[in-house]
């Protein structure tokens, strides 16, 4: 891999996270089919300069392995139901989840920051601080020996 191409795959990441979140959105709102919004975000997105691959597998891998996610969260968010928690901060806890737990090769630092971004852009006012506190926690229990050793 060429210096240019690894230094655009962290923007690239990004720009996957971002449309993956908004098709968890959309699929957790509607309830449409994963690939009709697959093929929508295709359609109606310029697609170049996005890691596709991340997010189809952001897209499809989060529904596929939903309650395995869900139990990793659930324990960290006292007080509320998944009902309660509003869809995008719902998304960005389920994708944030998925990939502390599957995606061993992204940082659990990267993972946290990537779902703040997104909150604080998209999300409710300080809904940013409980994904935080939420995936800190996660992370805490996935990720024991990376934050060990990151200390």
């Amino acid at each position: 891999m060429s210096k240019e191409e690894f230094s655009t795959l962290p923007a690239q990441r990004s720009r996957a996270r971002h449309y993956a979140m908004q098709a968890l959105y959309q699929w957790s709102v509607s309830k449409n089919p994963l690939s009709i919004i697959e093929a929508e975000f295709h359609a109606d997105n310029d697609m170049s300069k996005i890691d596709v691959a991340y997010f189809h597998e952001l897209l499809h891998q989060v529904p596929a392995n939903l309650a395995v996610i869900e139990t990793d969260f659930l324990p960290f968010v006292t007080d509320l139901t998944l009902d309660q928690i509003d869809p995008i901060t719902l998304a960005l806890l389920r994708m944030g989840t998925y990939e502390l737990r599957y995606r061993l090769d992204v940082p659990y630092r990267v993972v946290i920051n990537e779902a703040l971004r997104l909150a604080k852009k998209f999300g409710a006012t300080d809904s940013y601080k409980f994904i935080n506190g939420v995936l800190d926690r996660v992370a805490a229990r996935l990720r024991t020996a990376e934050i060990q050793q990151a200390r």
